[in-house]
């Protein structure tokens, strides 16, 4: 076993250096952390990304197999704490790698009908929920502006207030990357059903 063997590439591709780097830190950890060897020694992950949150501040997102997401979650929070505590500057983010399926045309013999995991809603709404896990989103409003942008507003459970609310420019700034939207991320003063 390597750190190689943590990266899932297909084949005639190769890993970046900041995979590789990714990589040998979770080996690393598989290695010198008893808590976790059990648990890291059958995951892996598909690529690892860096995104800058425009304060300075850069982040890793590491994209895991949908199938392993589950078991990635056990760990999740010790993972990312000790991810980034060796990557010192920089937050971590796990997030699931998911397919996004094209509508289908007219003139297109499909064969089955395209799953509703597969469609660009699902996608970026799961890609949302694997950002800022383990806390959970209690509420969501789409704000259209006058000139036709839209601003998704997103309101976190307030239990985890004090744990995440220095990463709220990071995953604002990672779904914007790899979505393309608008988010802003809150924790709600009083209970959002009372709205």
């Amino acid at each position: 076993m390597s750190a190689r063997s943590k990266i899932i590439k297909p084949a005639g591709q190769e890993p970046d250096e900041l995979e590789l780097q990714v990589a040998q830190n979770v080996y690393d950890l598989e290695q010198n952390v008893p808590e976790l060897k059990a648990d890291l020694r059958a995951l892996q992950f598909v690529a690892a990304k860096e995104i800058d949150n425009g304060h300075g501040k850069r982040a890793i997102v590491i994209f895991v197999p949908v199938p392993l997401l589950k078991q990635f979650h056990k760990i999740q929070t010790r993972l990312v704490r000790e991810l980034e505590k060796k990557f010192s500057d920089r937050h971590v983010l796990l997030v699931a790698q998911r397919r996004i399926l094209s509508k289908p045309v007219r003139n297109a013999r499909v064969k089955q009908q395209r799953p509703r995991s597969r469609t660009l809603t699902s996608v970026h709404e799961k890609l949302l929920e694997d950002l800022v896990y383990p806390t959970e989103i209690v509420g969501k409003r789409t704000k259209v502006r006058t000139d036709g942008s839209r601003l998704i507003k997103v309101f976190l459970d307030r239990k985890d207030h004090t744990s995440l609310e220095y990463k709220l420019d990071t995953f604002k700034a990672a779904y914007k990357k790899l979505t393309g939207k608008d988010v802003d991320f809150e924790f709600p003063v009083s209970s959002v059903a009372n709205e």
